[in-house]
């Protein structure tokens, strides 16, 4: 298996980075979780939205002024050649990773640590079972305020919340996460986006939530809107409105579009998977292998020998 790190690939074993390197000890790293899939049918890997992800990373490079010498047409160049000399032939998550790569332990100036960025290409199922329903419990942590910590962008220090809350639900025997604003408002999941459905309108926190804007949010936006022809609402969401929807799901690039049974042991509409859930999963899954005509422009296609 091979990766890419400073400007070079190879093997993973050798892709190593100091006990010293700053990101280590700061958090001061910024990635993206891209996913590759696999179509068997004609022996292609559809990249899903590679454009919008790096355009992220390159947001998250700026608020920690890290200073990649790669534009987004170079980093997708890098993932497209690091995927073909994997020759994986199935599903794939796609990490890059840009950090303060400096052996700099003491210092908290950003301006003065040097920058690297790191790829890794790795098989990847599912991270959580869409076929299913899942059981959700609301987090006893808070999502941090932007005014903290910029929650727009995917920064590595940020998820320390969601990992403490994704760690806390599953010990307590619950599948997946919901976080809270410090006002008791509606964020997001662990490491999704959030949608619940009341009267046919799909509903969705906003921008002033700090959610994080995902992407897959952005395609389920704008499938439901274009091809189902549903009202989207972005505004607060009360924790009570959860408990009273006809359904909810969640979104992400690992989850993809996950159907919301149950939220603190009650259940929610039915607690299977409801119908206009299901219709946007079906319709989510034919664009990312590729098979929607519509979309073809969100994925960049593979061709592997």
């Amino acid at each position: 298996m091979w990766a890419f790190i400073s400007g070079n690939q190879v093997d993973i074993k050798e892709a190593k980075v100091s006990i010293m390197t700053h990101a280590l000890h700061y958090g001061t790293a910024t990635f993206e979780g891209i996913r590759g899939n696999w179509n068997e049918n004609n022996n292609s890997m559809y990249i899903f939205r590679m454009k919008e992800h790096y355009e992220r990373l390159l947001r998250g490079c700026k608020i920690l002024r890290i200073e990649l010498p790669y534009s987004v047409e170079d980093l997708s160049e890098i993932t497209i050649d690091l995927i073909k000399k994997n020759n994986l032939k199935e599903d794939v998550y796609i990490r890059p990773l840009a950090y303060k790569g400096a052996e700099m332990v003491a210092n908290l100036k950003l301006h003065e640590v040097s920058d690297d960025f790191a790829l890794v290409t790795l098989p990847f199922g599912s991270y959580i079972d869409n076929s299913n329903s899942i059981r959700c419990q609301t987090s006893s942590w808070r999502r941090p305020m932007d005014s903290s910590m910029p929650t727009g962008v995917k920064l590595t220090g940020l998820y320390t919340t969601n990992i403490l809350a994704k760690t806390e639900a599953v010990s307590a025997g619950f599948d997946e996460a919901i976080l809270l604003n410090q006002d008791g408002t509606v964020s997001e999941g662990s490491g999704e986006n959030l949608f619940m459905i009341q009267n046919d309108k799909l509903i969705t926190p906003a921008e002033t939530d700090n959610a994080l804007l995902g992407i897959t949010r952005d395609s389920v936006i704008e499938l439901a809107t274009k091809e189902i022809g549903i009202d989207v609402q972005e505004r607060r969401i009360h924790r009570s409105e959860l408990y009273l929807s006809d359904e909810i799901f969640l979104t992400g690039t690992a989850a993809h579009v996950t159907s919301v049974g149950e939220l603190d042991n009650r259940k929610i509409g039915s607690g299977e998977i409801g119908k206009i859930t299901k219709q946007i999963q079906d319709l989510y899954f034919s664009v990312l292998v590729g098979e929607n005509s519509k979309y073809l422009d969100w994925c960049t296609k593979i061709s592997m020998d």
